[in-house]
């Protein structure tokens, strides 16, 4: 049996994968995993890149370079032009990232499903009552960032950022055992709440969510890096105009991202619990006849 093999094995039992990547210290581990993905020593880049992809199904192939300075450049890579089509549809909102679809669908009032038997509120999530009113009985869909997936996250539609919110948080895994066991996870890890509106006033909310080995998240619309470390001002105004399927930040390992639109949109059909999806296909559409 492969080590490889071995670890699948391990990994496919719930109650071990969850001991073995939370019953850990979190955040200690997670600022480790932050210095030592830098490592530009060839061996120490080398082997980490190798280990990665022997452990993890890492396509490096459609990234624009392929020589990389550390594990953490590989993590971070861009993709070449043209590897993410974007669907033609323009009043189509795009998936940000590539992602497996988690829970999803129609927001209950304010409540959200983390996981079978497991809820958590708008306002838990957000930090805003105000924002959550906007969103109440709307839509949203989780999707999680795997460690061997692309990092790097896009605009669902052309919008305007206002506002990021950074919560300072825990660490969790946000894979299928954590989110069965751990109460309101997306809550309480580390996260930022993006606001945006569509060109047409539609509020537009993306919501970031770190994880273990997660280093740190970048994003452009305030030319910041952020983390546990981070000691500046926590609710950020920015006027940052951002195009449909432009980049828009990358997280520095695998994570969550959670997109929530008001009462008027409607899932794309294809999107479902448990499929894989490509940054750029279809993730919202508005309803026949009507506008998102």
């Amino acid at each position: 049996m492969t080590a490889r093999t071995l670890l699948q094995r391990l990994l496919a039992n719930d109650a071990l994968n969850f001991a073995l990547t939370n019953r850990i210290p979190r955040a200690a581990l997670t600022r480790f995993f932050g210095w030592f993905s830098k490592i530009e020593h060839p061996w120490v880049r080398d082997a980490s890149i190798a280990l990665w992809r022997a452990f993890g199904e890492v396509d490096l192939s459609e990234a624009k370079k392929t020589r990389f300075a550390s594990l953490h450049d590989a993590f971070i890579r861009e993709l070449r032009d043209g590897a993410r089509p974007i669907d033609p549809r323009p009043d189509t909102l795009v998936s940000p990232c590539d992602a497996i679809a988690g829970a999803l669908g129609r927001i209950d009032g304010d409540t959200l499903l983390q996981a079978k038997g497991m809820r958590y509120t708008l306002g838990e999530l957000l930090g805003d009552e105000a924002l959550a009113a906007q969103l109440r009985d709307g839509c949203y869909v989780t999707l999680r960032i795997t460690a061997s997936m692309y990092h790097r996250f896009h605009a669902p539609t052309d919008c305007r950022v206002e506002q990021v919110h950074y919560f300072p948080g825990d660490t969790w895994n946000v894979n299928p055992p954590a989110l069965d066991r751990v109460e309101r996870l997306y809550c309480r890890n580390e996260r930022a709440v993006l606001t945006a509106r569509m060109r047409d006033g539609t509020p537009l909310v993306m919501v970031p969510v770190a994880a273990i080995l997660v280093a740190s998240l970048r994003l452009h619309c305030i030319d910041l890096t952020l983390h546990a470390r981070y000691a500046g001002p926590h609710r950020l105004r920015c006027d940052s105009t951002v195009s449909r399927g432009k980049e828009m930040g990358w997280f520095e390992h695998g994570s969550t991202i959670i997109v929530l639109l008001p009462a008027q949109a409607a899932l794309a059909p294809q999107v479902r619990t448990g499929e894989r999806i490509r940054m750029g296909q279809a993730l919202f559409a508005p309803p026949p006849g009507d506008s998102v």
